[in-house]
């Protein structure tokens, strides 16, 4: 049988990856694998402790920051954000998805802080790019890839989504991207800390996530991926380097997509999920309770239509994906997790045990699955 290693080996030979770490996880055995280089003149070979910029995975540990001021009490999931997020109290709501950005009704009912973990607040990013009211997400708010010193300072932020109508009613559509960023601002209005220093305290430390953060700082610069894009001609294309856009501190920190991190401490936060919210140290961090609500499919049919949730075969639970029928031979019903852009992709499945975690430098996003990560998935499930 063909070991992880060589499936990885294969992509980097044929250029199709300039390096790549993954893990396959079934309780205490533990397959880990690097291959290739941190960059593309092959400066450094990649190694296990290399870092990644994550993505959208980043969402899931968003999600788990929110739940834990719900145990805190600090909030509910059937609060209105707008106690906290005087921006968001009174929104306005598009007439209809494809009308223009000033014909607006009011939103029938407030936000709650469920809409937004269920990323279905009415703001965010549907299937189709085109409509007038998807178009300042990205050019006042810079949604889409991560790019954090592009984006404005939080309060700044929130000013200019206040602006912007949704284009669904609260609870209407599942919406990509956005409920995240809101996510963060909302935990640090409630927890009077900033995103950075809550994550740290709450989840990084107690789970041992020593190289997960906002910024990767000088010491570690050595360790850290070049980012790339594949231009038109199918040739890479520098987007980023060690030294560029993580290597200070954010104005925003995005909790959509703007951690960094490793194969093993992706893999510390994904077994608290798959152990239910015990952590390896036989500390809590979270119930049974409110980890399975992060990872059950919350959406209907009609939700995940109106918003045109992106993979068929999916819903959504908390900051992720949850596989509600086999689409593909590795979709196991309630397997758990998400795909970042910068070509990174993590999942639990608590059915079988088992967790996943492929990290790259290299942008993978589309409409369908790159071939490395099919792979890779094709491999942990043994195919």
């Amino acid at each position: 049988m063909t070991d992880l290693h060589n499936v990885l080996s294969e992509h980097v030979d044929t250029e199709s990856l300039p390096g790549a770490v993954a893990m396959v996880a079934r309780g205490d055995q533990v397959d880990v694998q690097a291959v290739g280089h941190v960059d593309a003149e092959r400066t450094a070979p990649m190694a296990r402790d290399t870092i990644f910029r994550i993505a959208s995975i980043t969402k899931p540990v968003m999600a788990a920051a929110v739940m834990m001021l719900v145990e805190d009490g600090r909030i509910a999931l059937d609060d209105p954000v707008g106690t906290w997020l005087p921006e968001l109290a009174a929104p306005m709501v598009v007439r209809t998805p494809d009308s223009p950005v000033d014909d607006v009704v009011p939103a029938v009912r407030p936000i709650t802080v469920f809409d937004l973990l269920t990323s279905r607040a009415g703001y965010g990013f549907p299937s189709d790019f085109s409509l007038p009211a998807v178009e300042p997400l990205v050019s006042e708010l810079k949604q889409g890839p991560p790019q954090p010193q592009a984006v404005p300072p939080t309060d700044e932020w929130m000013a200019a989504l206040s602006r912007i109508p949704m284009l669904y009613q609260p609870g209407e559509a599942w919406l990509y991207n956005i409920c995240s960023d809101i996510q963060g601002v909302l935990v640090a209005r409630v927890s009077g800390s900033s995103l950075p220093d809550f994550l740290a305290e709450r989840l990084f430390k107690p789970l041992g996530m020593t190289d997960t953060a906002f910024e990767v700082t000088p010491a570690k610069r050595d360790r850290f991926t070049s980012y790339y894009r594949v231009d038109p001609m199918g040739a890479l294309e520098l987007a980023d380097t060690p030294d560029g856009q993580w290597s200070t501190p954010p104005a925003f920190p995005s909790g959509a997509g703007g951690l960094v991190s490793t194969v093993d401490d992706y893999h510390a936060f994904a077994r608290m999920l798959l152990d239910r919210g015990a952590t390896a140290s036989g500390g809590r961090l979270l119930t049974a309770e409110s980890v399975g609500r992060m990872t059950t499919n919350h959406l209907t049919p009609a939700q995940r239509k109106a918003g045109g949730l992106f993979l068929e075969g999916m819903g959504w639970g908390f900051g992720g994906a949850v596989d509600v029928e086999a689409v593909e031979p590795w979709s196991v019903p309630g397997r758990y997790g998400w795909v970042g852009g910068t070509g990174t992709a993590a999942h639990v499945t608590p059915s079988t045990g088992v967790v996943t975690i492929f990290l790259t430098q290299l942008q993978m996003s589309g409409p369908s699955f790159p071939e490395p990560m099919r792979d890779f998935w094709r491999y942990a499930a043994g195919l």
